[in-house]
């Protein structure tokens, strides 16, 4: 079953904008992202309308009843619909800021969902402040089933850079938010010492949403520019897998596991690789808990001990991990694997480009991650594209990709079993 819109004109390449990735060109491992960007340029054209038809970034979400949330960025705007039907048809949109705001379009930022029990939407996303990429996360919410949103507000108080928030509600209907935070630059640099990185900032919400408690920092120093991975490990313990940079240099991922809702765990590495880097490498990693509460994680590398895209598992709560195993064809960069467990079933969606077209491949595990079957297509597009996200209703698992030539793409993987 495959759904889609047909869409117009792009916003921007939805591979991400030559400018970020620009200075650092001269990485190898950035030449196939550098050819798949040319390759698209044509599509960065402006769209001047905040549809879905526009939207640079959609990410999606499933309601308790089982309907279908989107939120997109487009035209400086934050879209919300819903779809009764898998995305077949798609209610009239509301929109978050009703002005449009100079919104953040790095590769790995895009609006964030999360939809409680009792069907409350809570949105984040992030905006630039100035010309250095400093950055504002914003929240807002909608209690009235998605007809309406509140202003948006700053997620913190603080006016240092904050980007690449991530929010999700634990089965108490806790709020979790956490995201890449500045805040200890100023400090640090006062006491004329280097400051690397960002930092790993949480709050949470424990009011349906209404407001989010004081900002606190789980881990300082991490990579300042790829997206997080949130899972829960139990009701008021989130699980966060990031980019973390080990030594001053070396930007490698790390997960943690909180004890409880204000402390976070250890720091553990899930994988040496050895990536020796000042540059951002704008390409974060995606977690999974399995029900029997094994960790499944996906990153990207292009370190000293291995380069390209992977995926390993723990079963001691991310205290140690599997031996990396490669993911896909190396030899069509591919790149922003998603993985999802959907009952006792594990599945992987990524990007691959050949030099012509981007395919989304897929594979799933019955095995809690031991075996994984052959790579299927899912999905193509000869156009620029944003990256694959999976979603599931509980039942079944569906691929979430916006495409610039056939529009939004909703498809039915098949039935989990």
């Amino acid at each position: 079953m495959r759904h889609r819109i047909d869409k117009g004109r792009e916003v921007r390449a939805m591979v991400g904008p030559l400018v970020v990735l620009g200075i650092t060109a001269t990485l190898a491992w950035q030449a196939p992202v550098l050819a798949q960007m040319a390759h698209h340029q044509d599509a960065n054209e402006t769209c001047g309308e905040p549809t879905l038809a526009c939207a640079s970034k959609v990410t999606p979400a499933f309601a308790a009843d089982g309907g279908l949330w989107l939120a997109w960025a487009a035209a400086g705007r934050i879209g919300i619909a819903h779809s009764p039907d898998l995305g077949r048809t798609f209610s009239s949109p509301a929109f978050v800021n009703p002005d449009p705001l100079e919104l953040d379009w790095g590769p790995d930022a895009r609006p964030k969902i999360a939809i409680d029990r009792d069907g409350r939407i809570s949105v984040a996303f992030a905006i630039f402040k100035d010309k250095a990429f400093n950055g504002q996360v914003l929240y807002s919410r909608s209690i009235d089933a998605g007809r309406s949103f509140a202003a948006p507000v700053a997620i913190t108080a603080n006016q240092e850079s904050q980007r690449f928030e991530a929010i999700a509600f634990d089965a108490d209907g806790a709020l979790f938010t956490a995201w890449l935070d500045k805040r200890n630059r100023v400090p640090t640099k006062a006491r004329n010492e280097d400051y690397v990185g960002a930092a790993l900032a949480f709050a949470w919400s424990n009011d349906h949403g209404a407001t989010i408690s004081k900002t606190r920092i789980a881990q300082d120093n991490t990579c300042e520019c790829c997206r997080l991975g949130i899972a829960f490990a139990a009701a008021g313990r989130p699980v966060v897998v990031f980019r973390n940079v080990f030594g001053g240099t070396v930007r490698d991922h790390a997960i943690t596991t909180f004890a409880d809702p204000d402390t976070p765990g250890p720091i553990y590495r899930v994988s040496v690789d050895d990536w020796r880097t000042d540059a951002c490498p704008h390409h974060g990693p995606s977690l999974a808990i399995s029900p029997d509460g094994a960790y499944h994680v996906t990153w990207f590398t292009n370190g000293r001990v291995r380069k390209g895209l992977f995926y390993a598992r723990s079963s001691d709560g991310g205290r140690t991990f599997s031996q990396p195993m490669p993911i896909g064809d190396a030899d069509r960069n591919p790149s922003h694997a998603y993985i999802i467990s959907a009952k006792d079933t594990l599945w992987l969606a990524w990007k691959e480009f050949d030099g012509d077209k981007t395919t989304i491949r897929v594979m799933k595990s019955h095995d809690n991650g031991t075996t994984w079957s052959t790579p299927t297509v899912a999905a193509e597009t000869s156009d620029a594209s944003d990256h694959p996200l999976l979603a599931s209703d509980g039942r079944r698992v569906f691929l979430s990709w916006q495409t610039h030539a056939e529009g939004y793409r909703f498809v039915s993987l098949e039935d989990a079993p």
